[in-house]
């Protein structure tokens, strides 16, 4: 089936441990007493920089490299990729409301409407226009895009085709730039957001077809990252640009995330397996479910373990937050993800291989 690829799983480990870290430095700069230290730990991580944001797009960018190459070469491939998809996404999903909705009401006393939690359950409360349960459920909602733009793609014929993924980030990072330039209308620069974050997954997917596939060459790239930089600049300028509101995102930290994750994913393609780091790789093997987990052992962590104020006790606290998000993830993906992805895979129709631009990958197949 696929090889994994270690260093995009180091990716994904690096990815998902800039969120965590992120939420975690926030508890500690909204809810202690930081003193002197306040405007330095403010500004490291929301005035020009946003860590949290930087793993979000690392994510995207992986998930461009990954997810149009997972279309399996069998008698149904877009209906053996929606189970696989389904099966990926949804029972670790599915825990972590259950887990989120226990701690809640646990921990802070906290309980939800009903029908929020009913429409959550679906993923698809964005189009309902339901608010999530938390916030970084977000990010579900781009790649359930992502998955729908690779159908129709695919069924179009389209996917594999050599600049199809090139004139999608023209495409979009020339009109996203423009809109964020021309148009007066916050709403307009949330829907050009939702563009940004998915011209990453196709700017991902050219990468992979410069390393991998040989079918684009490195100029190919260049152009395309830096339309993709100025899409990011520009409208991270008109969206969180103008008075810093200390709310840990401003135009500076935003496209400085954006900027940055195009530049790391870059030369980990570039460098492949050279760049890879096993402990890292462990964690982006259950990155998923760290992301998951993570702000639900942060509550606990926080409530019940929470070390005291000042420097040293505050590098604890974000070591605590880590390392009990790391095990709670491994259980959840030894418990839940693993057994659903397994269950996905009896499920395709018959035998069947991942869908690939080249006749032979060698050692570089997809990964996972």
């Amino acid at each position: 089936m696929h090889q994994r690829l270690a260093f995009i799983d180091t990716l994904r480990g690096i990815a998902v441990l800039s969120v965590v870290v992120q939420h975690a430095l926030e508890v500690i700069v909204r809810e202690h007493p930081t003193g002197a230290y306040h405007s330095i730990f403010h500004d490291a991580i929301g005035y020009y920089m946003n860590f949290g944001r930087f793993g979000v797009a690392l994510f995207f960018f992986v998930s461009g490299f990954v997810i149009p190459f997972s279309f399996p070469a069998s008698a149904s491939p877009v209906n053996d990729f929606a189970v696989s998809r389904f099966f990926r996404l949804y029972p670790a999903y599915w825990t972590s409301i259950a887990i989120g909705l226990v701690t809640m009401q646990a921990v802070e006393l906290r309980t939800y409407p009903l029908s929020q939690i009913v429409a959550n359950i679906t993923m698809l409360q964005s189009f309902l226009e339901v608010r999530h349960l938390w916030d970084f459920y977000w990010t579900l909602t781009i790649e359930l895009l992502f998955y729908v733009a690779c159908t129709i793609l695919f069924a179009a014929g389209l996917l594999t085709r050599r600049l199809t993924a090139v004139a999608i980030v023209v495409a979009t990072a020339l009109a996203g730039a423009a809109v964020a330039v021309l148009v007066e209308d916050r709403a307009a620069w949330v829907m050009m957001e939702i563009g940004l974050n998915l011209s990453a997954m196709f700017l991902g997917k050219i990468i992979r077809d410069t390393v991998v596939g040989g079918t684009l060459r490195w100029r190919h790239v260049a152009v395309c990252t830096a339309l993709y930089a100025v899409f990011a600049i520009t409208l991270a300028g008109r969206r969180y640009g103008g008075a810093y509101e200390d709310n840990f995102f401003y135009s500076y930290s935003i496209a400085a995330a954006h900027v940055s994750a195009a530049v790391v994913f870059i030369v980990f393609a570039a460098f492949g397996e050279r760049m890879a780091w096993r402990p890292l790789a462990f964690v982006g093997l259950i990155s998923y479910s760290v992301y998951l987990m993570s702000p639900f052992a942060m509550v606990w962590v926080h409530h019940y373990a929470w070390p005291g104020d000042g420097p040293l006790a505050w590098l604890v606290f974000v070591a605590e937050v880590v390392m009990s998000s790391i095990l709670v993830s491994w259980m959840t993906y030894s418990l839940v993800e693993k057994p659903w992805i397994s269950f996905a895979r009896r499920l395709r129709s018959g035998h069947s291989k991942p869908v690939v631009l080249e006749p032979a990958l060698g050692r570089q197949g997809a990964a996972q």
